[in-house]
């Protein structure tokens, strides 16, 4: 395979948005946005406006997928864990032989949908840590950027697989940070426990991250459903610690203080959470390994009961 040209962006909410803008930004290679006939309506009248600057992303209509051999050399993933399933459905016709797809969804499951539906040798595993956007409208602003961690479940410096070299160095190209994780899966439980305690804790208390960086019982609210997590990663064999909240707390205090999470931004809009992937999945692998999960089920039901009183 040649180096990456051509890139789909599939979801370009908050994430999505400002992965594209970079992309767009530094001249490297074409980028579409893949979108409905509604969709494409909107975008080309509003635009997208990230950081205060209005940027006019070409779009890939749903409803005319390419000419065999056409397809985009990548595809970036960024809808929420509920509509993954229409995602895959929208997005088929636009993965070729030869494409790419990597998932920036929050959870532990895309990968495993994904591969199903186009094969493992197309999809690495990867994750968003670090980003601050936020979106309200057409409108995306974030200060940090943050970094896409991707990769094969294991990766050795100096021999990382062809497909990971390549979309390396397409980033580097593009200017979008990113890490290669010498253990890939490890870090895609350690994301997902960040999502497990500061998504769902500032869903319920309707906190942006000062409210965690300030008060110590925001921060132990935080740290019981993720201490769940660590239990069952011991269980797993997943490598998780103790230490890596620590590891967390650290990079929350870089955050901007006013900024929220991609949850309690969807409670504010009266949106469906991803509660299910969250809380719902540490309950199921809980069940499973035999290791309860009392705050990981009370936040599943303030968080439903939250979304049932939209």
């Amino acid at each position: 395979m040649g180096e990456i040209s051509s890139v789909l962006i599939v979801g370009a909410g908050a994430v999505g948005a400002a992965v594209a803008s970079k992309i767009q930004s530094s001249g490297r290679g074409s980028l579409r946005v893949l979108a409905d006939r509604p969709r494409a309506a909107r975008y080309a009248a509003e635009g997208f406006v990230v950081n205060g600057r209005r940027f006019d992303f070409p779009l890939a209509p749903a409803e005319i997928p390419p000419a065999s051999g056409k397809e985009p050399d990548l595809v970036i993933l960024a809808v929420k864990n509920q509509q993954l399933a229409s995602a895959i459905s929208g997005m088929a016709p636009f993965v070729g032989p030869g494409s790419l797809v990597l998932s920036l969804l929050n959870g532990l499951s895309s990968e495993d949908e994904l591969a199903a539906a186009f094969g493992r040798e197309k999809v690495p595993y990867a994750m968003i840590l670090g980003i601050d956007a936020v979106r309200e409208g057409n409108a995306t602003t974030f200060s940090a950027a943050g970094k896409i961690h991707f990769g094969d479940a294991r990766n050795r410096a100096g021999a990382w697989s062809e497909r990971v070299s390549r979309i390396a160095s397409f980033f580097d190209d593009c200017g979008l940070g990113y890490v290669v994780p010498e253990d890939m899966v490890r870090s895609l439980w350690y994301k997902f426990m960040i999502n497990v305690g500061i998504n769902q804790a500032s869903a319920v208390l309707r906190a942006p991250y000062g409210v965690f960086q300030r008060l110590s019982e925001a921060k132990e609210t935080m740290y019981g459903a993720m201490r769940e997590l660590i239990e069952i990663s011991r269980a797993k064999g997943t490598g998780l610690t103790e230490a890596d909240l620590d590891s967390w707390y650290a990079t929350l205090l870089g955050l901007l203080p006013d900024a929220k999470t991609s949850m309690l931004q969807d409670v504010e809009a009266r949106r469906k959470t991803e509660v299910e992937a969250f809380a719902g999945t540490v309950i199921s692998l809980g069940e499973e390994v035999g290791v309860p999960t009392p705050v990981n089920r009370l936040f599943f039901n303030l968080i439903r009961t939250i979304e049932q009183s939209y």
